[in-house]
């Protein structure tokens, strides 16, 4: 393994601070890693939402993960915001984990102006209902299941 595979590796140890049972990987948000010299990386990532109030608590994460592992000395956090990040980035792995903690993960390949249908993450049924489109976040939504009789949020498909 490589050291910019090992990077990528050690960033799976970095989670959402809102949503911790899915990594910054899972979710799409590191775009590249570069090994500048001997123990120094670059990191370019991708915010979810340009105005997220947790990139700063991201970037620190990020830097204290990277920093505790052998041979890495110096850690730079650029948050590119030319790229919009899209709800396709997230994962197989952060799909299944957005689940595991009770959120539904948007549509895969969801066009804009397409339906918007969420399974719910209890029971997988698709027969759930938009409560409130605003969620706890601006990239989460409230919906019911009428199945199961559960709320839960659901990523919002961008």
């Amino acid at each position: 393994m490589n050291v910019e595979q090992e990077i990528w590796r050690w960033l799976e140890e970095v989670k959402d601070p809102e949503i911790p049972s899915v990594s910054v990987v899972d979710m799409g948000m590191v775009k590249s890693v570069y090994v500048t010299e001997v123990g120094r990386v670059q990191l370019d990532m991708i915010p979810t939402f340009v105005g997220c109030p947790a990139l700063n608590l991201i970037e620190k994460e990020v830097k204290n993960t990277l920093q505790s592992k052998p041979g890495i000395k110096d850690v730079t956090v650029t948050f590119v915001m030319d790229i919009p990040w899209t709800s396709d980035r997230i994962n197989e792995q952060g799909r299944q984990n957005l689940k595991k903690y009770g959120i539904a993960p948007p549509p895969k390949d969801y066009q804009e102006g397409d339906p918007w249908v969420a399974e719910c993450p209890y029971c997988s049924s698709p027969k759930t209902v938009m409560e409130n489109v605003f969620g706890p976040t601006a990239c989460r939504s409230i919906l019911y299941c009428t199945t199961c009789k559960n709320p839960f949020e659901a990523i919002k498909p961008v």
